[in-house]
């Protein structure tokens, strides 16, 4: 056989591979569905899952690996294999990834990030608002203080904003939503140390803000809320249209 039909021959055999490989890991996800499993309860053993489903063990070994790239899955050692947290982690890594490719791409997808996180906070107002009216939150206040001391140290502050994000959120009745602003958050602090943006001169109203923020929603102000949000974002937002612009 020639070379060039060998190698045809061994990319058609990996395609097939492949193929087999998707489609079990398919069945597989229509298995959890259709027995209603969910996140954390346990799958067959491999050797039952290759007799419920007629496939064989090298095909369920590689629709699991893919499963567990997704977090559908997760295997155990040892225990077993189980239904996985199902969290937004592979569209995480995707747009870190994508961001990383190089620095136009980097800024571009940050941007395309920040707009969607806006978006979400922006959307979310009026029931934060409703929930948050006459209310006083001293473990909010207490964060929003810890990045003042941080910022004024121009040290970063990335963990306790994530947290006072984290707990903001959490009375919303939308887990989706709550995961989202986690996923783009996790983006967001993942690549902006790639770009090397320098530390805003008035990188300290982004502290203030999530003080005016809090105030806002303590007083049931959905408007003042938003307003306060795009203050929040404006140094970034402002840094990267101008780092696009000298691109």
């Amino acid at each position: 056989m020639a070379e060039a039909d060998k190698g045809a021959a061994v990319l058609s055999q990996d395609s097939r591979r492949r193929q087999t490989s998707w489609s079990t890991a398919e069945a597989i996800k229509g298995y959890i569905r259709d027995h209603g499993l969910t996140s954390g309860e346990p799958l067959p053993t491999e050797t039952e899952l290759c007799e419920v489903l007629g496939v064989s063990r090298s095909s369920v070994r590689e629709a699991i690996r893919t499963l567990a790239s997704l977090d559908i899955v997760q295997v155990r050692h040892g225990y077993g294999t189980y239904v996985g947290g199902l969290s937004l982690a592979p569209l995480v890594s995707g747009l870190v990834f994508r961001g990383s490719l190089n620095q136009d791409g980097t800024f571009g997808t940050l941007r395309e990030v920040l707009q969607v996180r806006i978006a979400l906070d922006l959307g979310v107002a009026d029931e934060l608002a409703a929930h948050y009216r006459g209310t006083t939150n001293s473990a909010l206040r207490a964060l929003v203080t810890q990045m003042r001391a941080h910022s004024r140290a121009g040290e970063s502050f990335a963990a306790q904003d994530g947290e006072f994000h984290r707990q903001l959120l959490a009375p919303l009745d939308n887990t989706l939503v709550r995961q989202l602003v986690a996923a783009f958050w996790e983006v967001h602090t993942n690549v902006v140390p790639m770009l090397g943006i320098p530390r805003a001169a008035d990188i300290d109203s982004t502290v203030e803000a999530h003080d005016e923020m809090l105030d806002a929603l303590e007083a049931g102000d959905a408007e003042a809320y938003q307003q306060a949000v795009l203050r929040h974002y404006a140094p970034l937002r402002n840094a990267i249209d101008q780092a696009l612009a000298n691109g």
